[in-house]
């Protein structure tokens, strides 16, 4: 039968899937600096035998004869998401994913050197490189897709994210956040009259800190026997279902970062862990898309750890993990003021949820340009500047590692991903909305430590369902309705307003 033909081969290529994963996992915070260009050498040649597996011609004919074959409802939804994924497969040729794959990775080592010097220039020319890729690609894509080149690139993270479709809802967002984050800086200045902020009492070692993050992690649901914790230049949850490789990064100054970064990446972590394991060898198995994943990272981060009841439960661990003094004097008002200071800043995974979403604006705009050639890399510093200014009333023109270099992601050749965190933090508000109507005493069930209720509904609606459904029916099934804004501004204005 043609579909255990195809059922065989995605074993295959999960196997080398796997390899990769753990590579890339391993390069990022394991490999010795002097391994990376044969690391490069290897995983180029790795992805080349996936890409020379994962599009073969003869699977083209194994899906057509497949679908005349008496499938289950699950088989014929796999069979749909292994044609879609076949067809975007094939838009490249396996000559240039070994190009590409050797370019980025050399590209994102040389970023993890030269950020930290804030070296523009010496960085410049490999990035350049990277976005001349990136326009092959976007072109070969939308050649085969039938889409514009952007748009082509944002279906490998979110099938059918659409600029014609985001734009309006991003403008209108824009438009609301750049009226009301001035609101919600004089609300807090108000409050924090009343309630100053207390300072942290650091030195805050790395061991503690990893400590309490351990803490938090298996307190929210992590599955230690199938995942760790580990130290990188830029946090990220990587790895495979069955060994998630999750990473922070530390400050000794303050702590609140740092647990921040490893909540929000064990929301990723729950994810990829609660996915269906039969059909983990299937796209149908695999996240419904970026902007999903995000929403489940910033649940857990946002809506779940910025609210009191969940550090009415918190932070008795805080003074059991790093000590009383850590925090001397501090209540569960004092932690809030703190995690939910809203700041104009440059850093993007260090930002609030109200200027949060500008950071990504900023971006979802200047990579279209780079995209579609209206912008070219050495002109990048002045247009991050100039929208920076705009939107933050910053400037980063002579601060590059906080400007253009912050972010790994354009360095891996990622573009098409940066709308998914805001529509992931769309997301979340919406089906935080729908778990408190279905689950009255969730709210009493953190403040008590018991997030099962909390992950059950998670589990059954997001995680389980793997890529049955496209995003919108993904979101209509869990909550009632398509994804609408309005809950997301609503939650900002319940939180940060006067």
């Amino acid at each position: 039968m043609s579909f255990q033909k195809l059922d065989e081969l995605g074993h295959k290529l999960e196997a080398l899937e796997h390899a990769l994963s753990i590579l890339g996992a391993d390069e990022a915070t394991h490999m010795a600096p002097g391994g990376g260009e044969k690391r490069a050498e290897a995983m180029s040649n790795l992805a080349g035998m996936y890409h020379e597996q994962a599009t073969a011609p003869e699977i083209a004919d194994w899906i057509d004869k497949a679908e005349s074959e008496d499938l289950t409802e699950d088989g014929r939804k796999a069979l749909r998401e292994l044609k879609r994924s076949y067809t975007n497969a094939t838009c490249l040729p396996t000559e240039f994913v070994r190009r590409r794959t050797q370019a980025t990775m050399l590209s994102e080592q040389l970023w993890r050197e030269l950020r930290a010097k804030s070296d523009w220039e010496g960085f410049r020319p490999a990035l350049e490189g990277v976005v001349q890729l990136v326009r092959e690609e976007a072109q070969l894509r939308a050649a085969a897709l039938g889409l514009a080149p952007y748009d082509a690139l944002m279906e490998q993270y979110d099938p059918g994210n659409r600029v014609a479709d985001i734009t309006p809802v991003f403008d209108r967002l824009k438009s609301f956040l750049k009226g009301f984050l001035p609101e919600a800086l004089a609300a807090q200045n108000r409050r924090q009259t009343l309630r100053p902020l207390k300072p942290f009492e650091g030195p805050y070692t790395v061991e503690k800190q990893r400590d309490l993050g351990l803490a938090a992690m298996a307190a929210v649901g992590f599955d230690f026997h199938h995942g760790s914790l580990a130290v990188s230049h830029h946090p990220f949850c990587g790895g495979v279902p069955s060994d998630v490789r999750m990473t922070t990064r530390y400050r000794t100054d303050e702590f609140l970062s740092s647990l921040m970064g490893v909540l929000h990446e064990t929301g990723h972590a729950l994810y990829e862990q609660g996915l269906p394991p039969e059909w983990s060898h299937w796209p149908l198995g695999k996240a419904r898309g970026m902007g999903v994943h995000e929403s489940q990272s910033l649940f857990v981060e946002m809506q779940l750890a910025h609210s009191p009841e969940f550090w009415e439960f918190m932070l008795p661990l805080v003074h059991k993990h790093l000590g009383r003094d850590a925090v001397r004097g501090w209540d569960v008002e004092d932690v809030l003021n703190r995690v939910n200071h809203v700041e104009r800043g440059y850093i993007r995974v260090d930002a609030d949820e109200v200027t949060y979403p500008l950071h990504v604006i900023l971006r979802f705009e200047l990579e279209q340009d780079l995209v579609n050639s209206k912008l070219e890399v050495a002109d990048l510093p002045e247009a991050w500047d100039a929208k920076m200014n705009e939107y933050l009333g910053l400037s980063t023109l002579d601060n590059p590692k906080d400007g253009p270099m912050q972010d790994v992601h354009w360095p891996g050749g990622a573009f098409g991903y940066f709308p998914s965190y805001t529509l992931g933090a769309m997301m979340a508000a919406q089906q935080w909305a729908a778990l408190e109507k279905a689950t009255p005493s969730v709210r009493d069930d953190i403040r008590q430590g018991n997030f099962a209720p909390l992950n059950d509904w998670r589990r059954e609606n997001i995680w389980l369902q793997g890529s049955r459904w496209s995003t919108p029916e993904l979101m209509t099934r869990a909550t009632g309705e398509p994804l609408n804004a309005d809950y997301f501004i609503a939650h900002l204005k319940q939180r940060y307003g006067a």
